[in-house]
């Protein structure tokens, strides 16, 4: 239940301290101390029931509770928190009292776009009819007042035709855009047609022929027209939004299209470097091509644990950002690599920006519940990761390993399993905490059989010591995390 006090307001679901200027920045520990005084105002709380509350089965100091404390005292009147000597704290301020619900948000018109057909006769050019279609997708995504599916779940419906009602249920959607493309020489020829699949009205539709280097005015008016239609259903006023052209080489485009159909899959992600290289060598102010090289320069920081690729990476995404600042996956990869070279505070402004200008996004949503997860606030992480999945509701893989992940360290170790079960092998980055839910469970046997595995997925961790891995594998901002998973798995690790 959220609480009003005085002029603040927590949110215990989204783990968020509202105060008279807005959300206010408070460590998962500090939140949880505060909302352990509010439950019993005018009590005083005994410091073992707050170790206890906030720091279950963990040994820690008396100075960072008075840490935490003195925080605190810092974001609220100093008089709120009360020492009692010898005792513990009391919350003193004002009477905390259920925060009054808010009303329900209006239902936001939902969309998904279906991959346009390729009609160029040439079973080669498929790449550019889909990056044509992503490109719709992720100009619509911009607009917060809609929901828009994302590229993996709509292209489930590729070569559908008079589908349109059944990819509409199964994506839980009102609208389907579709279309084709044709691409001959220096000329492209496109067609496009909006429905409502609840009445199968048609709502819009239109052709253009064009010289190849309008594709980005015709991807513009696309989306403003769809826009439209959409904004006045839903009630809003949306203004013009024509983008600046991302590149003036369509050699250059053609190179990052082909990297689109790369980038979205593990299995795949390096193999779209050199698409984007070239993309940037054509143009080297192509910003979104640049953005995107950076973060596969950060991600291959998962398979090598050499922390270079993220600094690397780093510096391509503010390159890119230097030429569009207003480029969301130059905001995401700049917020991914920060997180896992532990900024986390910078980390999160560039993520709560990249989700600002691209809400719809379900990638960038899903990085950003990771970052939530590793700085504590684990509620809202499942939240965010939902919020994803909505937008992508065929999407397998990263779903299922992220709120794995975030349940193990929730304590919620059953649920945790069961998200990992639906994997068909769970990566090497999640194997510490499927080993930590089994040997919190009881399953000593299943715990070391997936350390050990852990250990011999990379030659880095052969002879590494426990607290090491633990400190390599465990992100958080809270170092007593690491130190619960070292008690729990000292049992069962054999250090081979």
């Amino acid at each position: 239940m959220d609480v009003d006090f005085g002029h603040f307001r927590l949110k215990r679901a989204e783990r968020l301290l509202l105060g008279p200027a807005g959300p206010v920045e408070l460590s998962a520990r500090s939140f949880d101390i505060l909302a352990a005084l509010l439950d019993r105002p005018d009590q005083v709380i005994g410091k073992s029931e707050i170790f206890d509350a906030v720091w279950p089965g963990v040994v820690v100091e008396e100075n960072t509770l008075q840490v935490h404390i003195s925080a605190l005292r810092k974001l609220l009147p100093a008089e709120m928190i009360v020492t009692v000597h010898g005792r513990g704290y009391k919350y003193a301020g004002p009477r905390p009292v259920a925060a009054s619900a808010e009303p329900p948000a209006p239902q936001r018109p939902s969309i998904a776009v279906l991959p346009f057909d390729n009609m160029s006769g040439d079973p080669e050019q498929v790449y550019f009819s889909d990056g044509i279609t992503e490109d719709i997708i992720v100009e619509l995504g911009k607009f917060r007042e809609f929901l828009v599916i994302a590229r993996h779940s709509a292209f489930q419906f590729r070569g559908r035709t008079n589908d349109v009602v059944e990819a509409a249920t199964r994506l839980g959607v009102q609208y389907v855009v579709e279309g084709s493309v044709r691409k001959t020489g220096n000329r492209i020829r496109v067609t496009v047609k909006l429905t409502d699949a609840v009445s199968m009205a048609h709502v819009w539709g239109e052709h253009y022929d064009r010289q190849l280097d309008d594709i980005f005015a015709i991807q513009d008016e696309i989306t403003q027209m769809i826009a439209a239609r959409l904004a006045r259903q839903a009630r809003t006023a949306i203004a013009s939004r024509t983008r600046a052209r991302p590149t003036g080489n369509i050699s250059a485009y053609e190179s990052y299209l082909r990297a689109l159909q790369l980038a979205g899959q593990y299995d795949t992600v390096i193999q779209s470097e050199p698409y984007l290289q070239k993309a940037v060598e054509l143009d080297p102010e192509f910003a979104t091509a640049r953005a995107m090289l950076g973060f596969v320069e950060s991600i291959k920081f998962w398979w090598s644990y050499d922390t270079d690729n993220l600094e690397s990476g780093l510096r391509i995404a503010k390159a890119a950002l230097d030429h569009d600042p207003e480029d969301a996956y130059g905001h995401l990869a700049t917020g991914f690599a920060l997180m896992f070279l532990r900024r986390f505070r910078e980390a999160e402004a560039s993520l709560d920006r990249a989700v600002g200008l691209n809400p719809n996004d379900p990638f960038i949503l899903s990085i950003r519940a990771l970052l939530l997860n590793y700085v504590g606030r684990y509620d809202a992480a499942l939240v965010e990761l939902e919020e994803a999945q909505r937008r992508d509701p065929f999407a397998v893989g990263w779903f299922e390993d992220f709120r794995g992940i975030i349940l193990t360290n929730a304590g919620r170790y059953r649920e945790a399993l069961a998200s990992f079960a639906t994997m068909p092998t769970a990566p090497s980055w999640s194997l510490v905490y499927l080993a930590m839910c089994h040997a919190e469970l009881g399953d000593d046997i299943q715990a070391a059989a997936a350390f050990a595995s852990l250990r011999s997925s990379h030659v880095r961790f052969r002879g590494m010591t426990l607290e090491r891995i633990l400190n390599d594998e465990v992100v958080c901002d809270d170092p007593a995390l690491p130190a619960r998973y070292g008690a729990v798995l000292a049992r069962i690790d054999k250090g081979e």
